[in-house]
């Protein structure tokens, strides 16, 4: 028999189904001991388009009162996606011939654009979605308003938020008022805007009490719509706040202050499970999952005495990194007092190290770069080889044991040195050489074209492969498929092992010969690269001149030659340690999918890329759970809407930080310098590689870029991005070609528009709006 009318105190939260998400919610709040919930029933969504439901409902309502008509869809209120405000709803209808003609028009209100466009949004297919209606009776409102239960601006989970305005709610929901807004604490008001004093402090600590008991409930945070009447307080919605961004689970108490893995990495996007879980393993310091992204935890790093190392390295990677923690450890609210036992950091700051010290890890093995990757050459074409011979559970016990190999060749100390020699040396000169002769960023160009750097000889196989097409398209392929088997491994975002590679999408590579063609007459690339090489060394010999003719010259003179040959032998490095990573990834993932392909056979899962979404472990454990994977599906739809913090509390209290400059011209855009020089020119907003579309003397502004962009660096006269540091793959590539770069810049693709004219000055830092 078909349940068309239910009371609301019958309802729980598994009716979802038979009630939707706000009905559903609202049955719950009635089972919750001290909360009030003005009554009602819900029309189900059995009775859906049903034209004989009058008598139903006036039996159950009272012709003399008013109500209020809900939609209550199966596909609203839930914890990725609220619908709020899609559907339609109304207040003070009288009479049961009313109540079920407004029924009919929330009914109706499923199949608005605006409702079909925003499932559309959500993927969420229309015939996964039905329709109820909630119809409660009104309360004679002297105050109504909402209350978030964390707080919707910082994400402080701590903290509650409360908007209050006299009357009822809707004119509040509709921006017709502005409100009273507390902000309240175990307690205790910290925040006040008052309006028209709504509510009383002593109402005001009642309503957070109350948001914590329906919190609690629920266990998650909440989004609730109350109102006040006859000295008490009622409650007519409760919903998960969606756009909050999860904290990483922890289980305990402690303090941590989690910092994004995404902004070092140039993957801010959403990771699927599997790659998740894989860049865990082989991470070199513990990383922990929240929102589809990783963050490494430096509460232990921030309280212990060697602590500005560790804000040095960060703030010089990220300046807005390391801003968001210098003003958490100001306010001295969160983190614990100064520990003597504490982690150290893993990486040095330069500051304070003589050239001697920078240089000595590396001085007594001058072909300690070439002898690196000739191991790690070695060690990968074994892997290939290997790999090709294990299936099944022997796959999953070789895979663990190679991870083991892949960590101990990320630790080995001789490349370590001379990550750090090569990080440190060009930072030395940037400081000694403005300090002694007032020239900014001189490293910039002595770090031109060097060998070997994996990531700039690609951009410049590229140029080959578009010299070859120009002789004989016919022998391109041939050139095509060499390029594949060197760097086929490589797209965006590849620190994702379930990201599609180029190997796996070679036409992917199309517009950028294109490009290539379009931009650049034959040979150029080469010639650009030996230009840039004569520039480096032109650049030296004038630079080490001068230092020769100035006080003390020759010790200076000397120990920027001893940083300028650390950084000829070991700077072009950095990039390698990470290819050879996403190369081991490579030969992961094509093993992984020929063990899905037998898994699909044996009907275990429904489609290959089902694996993506358990994670390594779960796969080596032979848990594998149909309903898992269509789970961890929806949920990573809803995490690639969030957008990643860089600094985030186990409070969730989120961090953004802040640039301390002054002096710029008005209206610029302020961010991290990264390679010296300015341009103007037109900017092109880029979201997605293979949406580029750019002519000579373009300006790239795009989110962030990885070494699958280093194609596009060919045709572009500038840079900026919203996310990097000094160290990241924007930066070294537009160094390495000599291109101005600002990265860093807060929504840099929302404030400059697609085809404005923009200046850039990769020198002091900024972008300016012409």
């Amino acid at each position: 028999m078909k349940r068309t009318v239910i009371d609301l105190r019958e309802i729980d939260r598994t009716m979802i189904d038979l009630v939707g998400g706000k009905a559903a919610n609202l049955g719950e709040l009635t089972r919750i001991s001290g909360i009030r919930v003005p009554d009602g029933f819900c029309v189900t969504t059995e009775a859906f388009g049903r034209t004989d439901l009058a008598e139903e409902i006036r039996r159950a309502v009272a012709e003399d009162r008013a109500y209020a008509v809900r939609s209550s869809a199966t596909a609203e209120d839930l914890p990725t996606a609220s619908f709020a405000g899609q559907y339609e709803s109304y207040l003070d209808v009288v009479g049961a011939d009313a109540i079920v003609e407004h029924v009919e028009r929330c009914w109706a209100s499923l199949a608005t654009p605006r409702a079909v466009a925003y499932r559309a949004q959500h993927g969420i297919h229309d015939d996964r979605v039905r329709l109820a209606v909630v119809v409660q009776e009104m309360v004679p409102a002297a105050a109504a308003g909402v209350l978030f239960t964390a707080d919707p601006t910082s994400g402080h989970r701590k903290v509650s938020s409360i908007d209050a305005t006299l009357g009822l709610g809707d004119a509040l929901v509709s921006g017709r008022v502005n409100p009273d807004v507390y902000r309240v604490r175990d307690g205790t008001i910290v925040d006040r805007k008052v309006v028209s004093r709504v509510l009383t402090d002593a109402q005001i600590v009642e309503l957070e009490r109350i948001g914590r008991t329906i919190e609690a409930h629920f266990g998650r945070p909440q989004d609730i719509e109350w109102c006040f009447a006859d000295g008490c307080f009622s409650i007519v919605q409760s919903r998960p706040i969606t756009t909050l961004f999860p904290i990483p689970v922890r289980g305990d108490d402690d303090p941590h202050v989690y910092v994004s893995v995404g902004h070092q990495q140039m993957m801010t996007d959403a990771m699927k499970p599997l790659g998740r879980s894989l860049f865990q393993l082989v991470a070199m310091a513990p990383m922990f999952d929240a929102g589809g992204r990783l963050f490494v935890d430096v509460a232990k790093g921030l309280s212990s005495p060697g602590r500005q190392n560790l804000l040095d390295v960060l703030g010089a990677g990220d300046p807005l990194i390391g801003d968001a923690l210098v003003t958490l450890l100001d306010r001295g609210d969160f983190l614990p007092a100064t520990t003597a036992g504490a982690t150290p950091p893993m990486i040095r700051s330069h500051k304070g190290l003589s050239a001697a010290e920078i240089a000595a890890p590396v001085a007594n093995d001058p072909e300690i770069v070439a002898s690196l990757i000739d191991e790690r050459e070695r060690s990968l074409a074994a892997l290939k080889t290997e790999i090709e011979r294990v299936r099944g559970a022997a796959l999953f016990a070789f895979l663990v044991e190679d991870i083991a190999r892949s960590k101990q060749l990320l630790a080995d100390p001789r490349s370590r040195a001379a990550i750090m020699a090569g990080i440190h040396a060009p930072a030395w000169i940037d400081e000694h050489v403005e300090a002694w002769l007032g020239e900014k960023k001189v490293a910039d160009t002595i770090a031109r074209s060097l060998p070997p750097n994996i990531t700039s000889e690609m951009g410049l196989a590229l140029f080959d492969i578009a010299d070859v097409y120009r002789r004989d398209p016919a022998e391109a392929q041939g050139a095509i498929d060499a390029f594949l088997a060197r760097y086929g491994m490589r797209c965006t975002g590849e620190i994702d092992l379930t990201r599609e590679r180029w190997a796996e999408q070679p036409s992917a590579l199309v517009p950028l010969i294109l490009g290539v063609i379009k931009t650049h007459a034959p040979g150029e690339g080469r010639r650009i690269a030996e230009a840039r090489r004569q520039a480096a060394l032109d650049a030296e010999r004038e630079i080490l001149a001068r230092l020769r003719a100035s006080a003390d010259g020759e010790t200076k003179a000397a120990d920027t030659a001893l940083m300028i040959d650390v950084i000829r032998r070991c700077m072009g490095y950095r990039e390698y340690p990470k290819y050879h990573l996403i190369c081991r990834f490579f030969a992961y993932k094509q093993a992984l999918l020929r063990e899905a392909d037998e898994l699909v056979r044996a009907n275990a899962i429904d489609q290959r890329d089902d694996l993506y979404f358990l994670t390594f472990q779960e796969l080596h454990a032979g848990q594998i759970d149909r309903a898992r994977i269509a789970a961890r599906r929806d949920e990573h739809r809803a995490f690639e809407r969030l957008t990643p913090p860089r600094v985030m509390t186990s409070d969730g209290e989120i961090l953004t930080g802040a640039y301390k400059r002054a002096g710029l011209p008005a209206g610029a855009l302020v961010g991290l310098a990264v390679s010296s020089g300015v341009i103007e020119g037109r900017a092109r907003i880029v979201s997605r590689l293979d949406a580029a579309e750019l002519d000579d003397g373009d300006i790239l502004v795009t989110t962030f870029t990885d070494p699958s962009w280093t194609p596009l660096f060919v045709s572009i006269k500038g840079l900026v991005t919203e996310v990097g540091g000094l160290m990241t793959h924007g930066a070294v590539i537009a160094r390495e070609y000599a291109l101005p770069a600002v990265v860093g810049v807060e929504r840099a693709t929302e404030r400059i528009r697609d085809g404005q004219r923009i200046r850039v000055n990769g020198t002091d830092g900024y972008v300016e709006l012409l």
